[in-house]
């Protein structure tokens, strides 16, 4: 051992040694009540030696799932209510409301004015969906789609629904489900992280979006997600500081590491492991995030595919293009945000600016991953944290829509869905599910499965209970996998 690190380990005053031996003892005593150990995580992130994961051979290797922040209307998008434009202006019937719980945006209007979607919809594909004018693109892809019309929630208000899809509650201090991936999956490619995440803002009403629903809570901290920003640094801090060449650097990094791993083998704190974890994966993304960001790679015809704003740096056609070359690369779940959906009002005009948005670079995205052979085992999803209501917020000619947690629409494609199929239905109002509910911890459930992780034995012991992502819920949706 270097004299300086020895000095280091064999530094050690009364206070220390006293205040060390009272934890130690404190803690054998207490995990021994609890029955639960330390275990010390692979700082490449894949748990699944010690966890037996996959439980069963998976259809999925990766994800990339298209969160839309804000809630879209599945009335102008997806769920075609001919009744309600015929109805426009009546009031929504009592009988079909039932006194169900409302924001408080709308719950002390007079009257609830039914609104027909002001677009048009068609039957696309084999499959014969109806989809809305607004999304030509995605309409081309149909039949490579499941979408699902019978989402609902508890969650009414943006940031517990979207930390309720993200992490399976609605209260914060819970992993998100890429971080649940990460930590029992691992990463494919040691180069990367497990977890990315990816944002871009439209042109709509912003909800803001905490940091924290793509956390890993009480999981290891290396498994939490990994921002990639858009300009000439995606990933901060990654460079090294001015006047330090790569060789000082790996020295330091060294010399770090075994200060480290004296502290691991002190305390078996697993953070600690993290921490060796992370300064490699830096190290390691100094080579490979500039391959990775670098477009010059793509041919002109990937830019026409997803669309002009793929050449644009922080849009949601530069994320989505973004998210193949991650998954090509290896990295399990890639996070995209698409803020500005919160359609309060102008509920037309503002779908209109977000569907434009996201509607070439989506269907382009299902395109380029299935040409490429990575559809197969590539799961993509698309959906918010909600739906929007059948009725008028607001009685002018620009009207919104409220949040409605009862029945919305999200769709998913390749890794074992079935294509071109409609899961679930809706009433002749859009207001409730009347048939094939699918809950978010069934939509949770079931992407698990598709890993080949049966939700209800993927657990992590933390504050003297065990958790998982699906809490004490979430049936597989079987009816929606080959």
């Amino acid at each position: 051992m270097e004299p300086e690190l020895l000095n280091h380990h064999l530094h050690l005053n009364r206070r220390t040694f006293l205040h060390r031996a009272a934890i130690g003892i404190g803690g054998l005593a207490l995990g021994s009540l609890l029955g639960c150990g330390r275990r010390q995580p692979d700082w490449l992130g894949s748990a699944a030696g010690e966890l037996g994961l996959p439980h069963f051979a998976p259809k999925a290797k990766r994800v990339i799932y298209l969160f839309q922040s804000g809630a879209p209307s599945q009335l102008e998008l997806f769920d075609w209510k001919p009744l309600l434009r015929k109805m426009n202006g009546q009031d929504l019937p009592e009988s079909v409301r039932q006194g169900q719980r409302l924001t408080g945006m709308t719950a002390n209007q007079k009257r609830f004015p039914l609104a027909g979607a002001q677009v048009e919809f068609r039957q696309h594909g084999q499959s014969g969906a109806w989809m809305s004018d607004l999304l030509p693109y995605t309409s081309r892809v149909v039949d490579d789609l499941c979408i699902i019309k019978s989402m609902h929630t508890e969650a009414i208000n943006h940031d517990p629904a979207v930390t309720f899809f993200q992490t399976g509650n609605q209260q914060p201090g819970r992993p998100s489900i890429g971080s649940w991936l990460s930590y029992g999956l691992g990463s494919e490619n040691s180069n990367l992280p497990a977890f990315v995440v990816l944002l871009s803002r439209g042109k709509g009403n912003i909800q803001p979006l905490a940091s924290r629903v793509w956390g890993s809570a009480f999981l290891p901290s290396i498994h939490q997600g990994v921002q990639f920003r858009s300009g000439h640094d995606p990933v901060l801090f990654l460079n090294d500081p001015a006047g330090m060449d790569s060789l000082t650097r790996r020295n330091m990094l060294d010399k770090i590491a075994r200060l480290n791993q004296m502290h691991l083998e002190d305390f078996g704190d697993p953070e600690i492991s993290t921490r060796i974890g992370q300064y490699e994966m830096a190290y390691r993304m100094q080579t490979s995030v500039p391959e990775l960001t670098d477009l010059s790679d793509e041919p002109e015809s990937t830019f026409r595919l997803y669309g002009p704003d793929a050449l644009v740096p922080g849009t949601y056609a530069a994320n989505a293009l973004m998210a193949r070359r991650l998954c090509e690369r290896g990295v399990r779940f890639v996070q995209l945000y698409h803020m500005g959906w919160d359609a309060h009002f102008d509920v037309k005009g503002m779908t209109t600016r977000l569907s434009k948005d996201v509607d070439q670079a989506s269907a382009a995205l299902i395109t380029d991953l299935k040409q490429r052979g990575l559809l197969e085992d590539t799961l993509v999803v698309w959906g918010g944290e909600f739906g929007r209501t059948n009725y008028s917020q607001g009685l002018d000619a620009g009207f919104g829509r409220d949040h409605h947690p009862r029945c919305f629409t999200i769709w998913m494609a390749g890794a074992g869905v079935k294509p071109g199929i409609v899961y679930g239905e809706t009433d002749e109002f859009g207001y409730n599910i009347t048939q094939n509910p699918v809950h978010v911890h069934d939509f949770q459930a079931t992407l698990m499965h598709l890993f080949g992780i049966d939700h209800e034995k993927f657990t992590f012991m933390a504050q003297g209970r065990r958790f998982r992502l699906t809490d004490v819920a979430g049936q597989v949706v079987k009816d929606i996998i080959n």
